[in-house]
């Protein structure tokens, strides 16, 4: 498998599994969504807007476009109907970037300036991306761990189970 379908299997899997994540999490209660039940964001809430915190960082130093942010874990969207909607638009927004990437940009260094330093770093990109997916994949495990500490019962998010579905079988 070539890097530019590496990564457009990973920006399909992503929007996927924040799907599966987000149908799983609205029915939880008011209460529940909010709860502080010791995940390193505290709260299902938390976790899932750190996610899209991240997510928007990332996009902005690979695109220089879009909104971001200073502080990881700011709440951009305490209601879940909000980010929900923000979610889609950002997985939809990853699958169209990941789609213009060529080899040759895979390849590729670009520079970005962190959120804990002032310091500007250049890097490869590919392994970079690598990143940004291997992060949205940590945190939704802490959410995958949120709704099993609610009581609820959490879905499969594992790549090999996507891989067979017919959204993931063109990857296979």
């Amino acid at each position: 498998m070539d890097g530019r379908t590496h990564y457009r299997m990973f920006a399909a899997y992503n929007r996927w599994a924040n799907g599966r994540l987000f149908d799983a999490a609205e029915l939880l209660s008011e209460e529940e969504w909010d709860r502080d039940v010791g995940a390193y964001f505290g709260s299902m809430c938390g976790t899932l807007n750190h996610i899209l915190v991240a997510d928007r960082i990332w996009m902005h130093r690979f695109t220089g476009t879009g909104e971001t942010h200073r502080v990881l874990a700011d709440l951009p969207h305490p209601q879940f109907g909000a980010l929900r909607t923000e979610r889609g638009r950002m997985d939809e927004r990853i699958v169209d970037w990941v789609e213009t990437l060529s080899e040759e940009t895979l390849a590729g260094l670009f520079s970005y300036v962190p959120v804990t330093s002032p310091k500007e770093v250049t890097q490869a990109l590919s392994p970079a991306l690598a990143h940004f997916f291997n992060h949205q994949t940590h945190h939704r495990g802490h959410a995958h761990m949120i709704l099993s500490v609610l009581g609820h019962e959490p879905p499969s998010l594992d790549l090999i189970y996507f891989l067979r579905t017919e959204e993931g079988s063109p990857f296979t």
